[in-house]
């Protein structure tokens, strides 16, 4: 089941399932009782509720919504850096823990829509990577439990403003609609093994990045079994799993995104997000 979070073009936020006929608004239908996908993962009974709807007769094409984040409010958001070997090479980076930073939500986008290039920033790079959505929460999950606390899965594009990143991440990392998140969740049970995606990113048409969810230095299980023991996960938080090798910053000459430029991140058994750069107004920036 895909599970994505919308606006219709007359403004109205919902969230519903895609299929290959269009898209179920599970808002029109449960939104009483979940007013969104973070509260319909934190019911217990919420995915087989939306599972019953999955064939229910469509209420809308792609083409008369724009698509939001998947999870447009999440509590938290995790991102996992070198977490490839080809990547950690890229940096010289010998750090055997997990390296994790954070984003914030209105740091998000959507598929389909402008990734905001900050102003200030020269050297605004990709990192195509696959999100895990939580939908049970937990603290202290052991790594052969994990997997049970995941909903599904997503693309990620994690936009960097590298001339920012200084001597950490979160300067790099937060800039409004930097980061582009779906087309959809695919649940658990579609995905199977999520360490065995082949996972690609394509600026302008040419590949960037390839690689597989196999190369992860840390594994899923093992990042949610080292996250939850000092933060507590709950339903509709994101981990952002890591970003394979070929980033703009270490090519020759560097490859970076600029106004116009079409970005897409590919992953089996999940999907391809797209999106296309803007630059962001001098002016919003101050606002």
């Amino acid at each position: 089941m895909k599970l994505l979070s919308f606006r219709t073009l007359k403004g109205k936020r919902s969230y519903g399932i895609f299929n290959n006929e269009g898209i179920v608004d599970l808002g029109s239908r449960l939104g009483g009782q979940f007013a969104d996908i973070k509260a319909l993962l934190a019911a217990h009974d919420g995915l087989a509720q939306a599972r019953r709807l999955a064939d229910a007769p469509t209420d809308y094409s792609i083409d008369d919504v724009i698509f939001a984040p998947v999870v447009e409010q999440p509590n938290k958001i995790f991102c996992v850096g070198m977490n490839y070997a080809a990547k950690r090479q890229e940096f010289n980076e010998t750090n055997p823990a997990p390296t994790l930073f954070v984003r914030f939500p209105d740091s998000q986008t959507g598929h389909g829509c402008p990734v905001l290039k900050p102003a200030q920033s020269s050297e605004f790079d990709y990192e195509g990577e696959l999100a895990v959505v939580i939908g049970k929460a937990g603290m202290g999950i052991s790594a052969a439990d994990a997997l049970n606390h995941v909903a599904g899965y997503s693309c990620y594009m994690d936009g960097s403003a590298r001339d920012w990143q200084h001597t950490w991440f979160t300067a790099g990392k937060n800039w409004r609609e930097t980061g582009a998140f779906g087309p959809w969740m695919v649940t658990s049970d579609e995905v199977g093994d999520p360490q065995t995606l082949g996972i690609r990113t394509y600026l302008n048409g040419m590949e960037v990045q390839n690689d597989n969810t196999a190369n992860m230095i840390h594994p899923i299980a093992s990042l949610i079994e080292y996250i939850s023991t000092f933060s507590a996960l709950s339903a509709g938080d994101v981990i952002i799993t890591g970003s394979p090798g070929g980033v703009g910053k270490k090519r020759v000459p560097p490859l970076f995104m600029k106004e116009g430029d079409v970005i897409e991140v590919e992953i089996d058994r999940i999907g391809r997000l797209r999106n296309v750069i803007a630059t962001e107004a001098l002016v919003a920036a101050a606002a």
